[in-house]
C-alpha cells in the first residue's frame, strides 16, 4: 500500500475498474471508501468524489466538477465548518490509506 498518492495516481482509484478499492481524499488524507461503493462508485450519489480530493465541495455541499478540488480558499466559516462534519464522518468510517501529495 502507498503512503503517499499524488492527484494523478488518486485518479486511478475513482471505482471505475472494480477490481481497484475507491479512493476519496479529505483534506490530503486519503480515505478507501469501498465499503460505501453503492455511493462512490459509478452511478453512485458521491461518484464525483471518487479518485478526487474533495474537502471544496463537501465543505460547499456540491457536487459541481468545479468545486471537487482542495482549495480552501473563500470558504466561509460556516462551510470550514461543514467540512470538519464531513471528516469527522470520514474518519469514523472508512480507513486511512495514504497522504495526497503534490505532483
Amino acid at each position: 500500500m502507498a503512503t503517499e498518492l499524488t492527484a494523478a495516481q488518486l485518479r486511478a482509484y475513482d471505482g471505475t475498474d472494480p477490481s481497484k478499492p475507491i479512493y476519496v481524499s479529505v483534506r490530503g488524507k486519503v480515505y478507501d471508501v469501498t465499503s460505501g461503493r453503492s455511493f462512490y462508485g459509478p452511478g453512485g450519489a458521491y461518484a464525483i468524489f471518487a479518485g478526487r480530493e474533495a474537502s471544496r465541495a463537501l465543505g460547499k455541499m456540491s457536487k459541481d466538477e468545479a468545486d471537487v478540488s482542495g482549495d480552501l480558499s473563500g470558504l466561509t466559516e460556516k462551510e470550514l465548518g461543514v467540512l470538519a462534519d464531513w471528516e469527522t464522518k470520514f474518519q469514523a468510517k472508512y480507513p486511512v490509506v495514504a497522504r495526497l501529495v503534490d505532483a
